[in-house]
C-alpha cells in the first residue's frame, strides 16, 4: 500500500511538473514530457507518446490533458488516469484562479504586454522543434512527406478545418493498412499453394 501511494504521488508531480513549466499548450509539452516521461522515468516509449498525441489530438478534449490521462492509465490504472489528468491541470486552475481578477486589465500593462510577446516566441521555438522530432519520427517515405505537405497547403492556403484532415488521414490509414494486411495474405496463401503443388510433383515424379 505505502509503494502504491508513492507511485500515485511520483505520477501526480511529474504531470505537475509538466503542467507548471509549458507554454502553448499540448504540442508545446512533447519536449518536457519526452524528457519527464520517456528519458527520465522509462514509463513510455517515443513510440507511444506520438501515439497518444495523435489519438489526443482526434479524440474530443485537450491533448495534454487526453496525454495525461493515456499515460496515466497506463502506469496505474483508472486511478493513475485520473492522477495524471489532475496534475497536469492543476498548475493551470491555480494560476487562472490567482490572474483571474487581473487578467482583464493586462493591457494596460506594457512590461506584461512585452512578457507575453517573449512567451509566444519561446512557444513558437518549442512549437518548431516539435515539428522536426514528430517528422523525423513519422516521414519514412516519400508518401508520407507527400501528405504531410498536402495536408499543410489544405489547412494553410485553403483554410480547410483539421477536423478533415484526421479524419482523411484516419480513413487512408485504415485503408492503407487493411490492403497492406490483404496484399500479406494474398502472399503467403500464394506461397503456400506454390509449395503444395511443389510437393505433389515430387510425388508424383517419385
Amino acid at each position: 500500500m505505502k509503494n502504491k501511494l508513492k507511485d500515485f504521488f511520483e505520477l501526480y508531480f511529474a504531470f505537475v511538473k509538466i503542467g507548471a513549466f509549458t507554454f502553448g499548450g499540448g504540442l508545446a509539452m512533447m519536449p518536457i514530457m519526452q524528457r519527464e516521461l520517456i528519458e527520465k522515468r522509462g514509463w513510455i516509449t517515443d513510440d507511444e507518446l506520438i501515439d497518444y498525441f495523435a489519438i489526443g489530438q482526434s479524440t474530443p478534449g485537450i491533448i495534454a490533458v487526453n496525454v495525461a490521462t493515456f499515460v496515466g492509465y497506463k502506469r496505474l490504472g483508472w486511478t493513475g488516469g485520473i492522477i495524471g489528468t489532475l496534475g497536469v491541470v492543476t498548475p493551470s486552475w491555480v494560476i487562472i484562479m490567482i490572474l483571474a481578477g487581473a487578467i482583464s486589465s493586462i493591457d494596460k500593462y506594457p512590461l506584461a504586454q512585452k512578457a507575453l510577446k517573449g512567451i509566444n516566441v519561446a512557444v513558437a521555438a518549442l512549437l518548431t522543434s516539435v515539428i522536426v522530432k514528430f517528422s523525423k519520427k513519422n516521414i519514412k517515405n516519400i508518401w508520407n512527406a507527400l501528405f504531410m505537405l498536402l495536408a499543410f497547403v489544405l489547412i494553410y492556403f485553403f483554410k480547410v478545418q483539421s477536423v478533415w484532415i484526421i479524419l482523411a488521414a484516419l480513413l487512408s490509414g485504415s485503408l492503407l493498412t487493411l490492403y497492406k494486411q490483404k496484399k500479406a495474405t494474398a502472399s503467403v496463401e500464394e506461397k503456400a499453394d506454390d509449395v503444395s503443388k511443389s510437393a505433389s510433383s515430387d510425388g508424383e515424379e517419385k
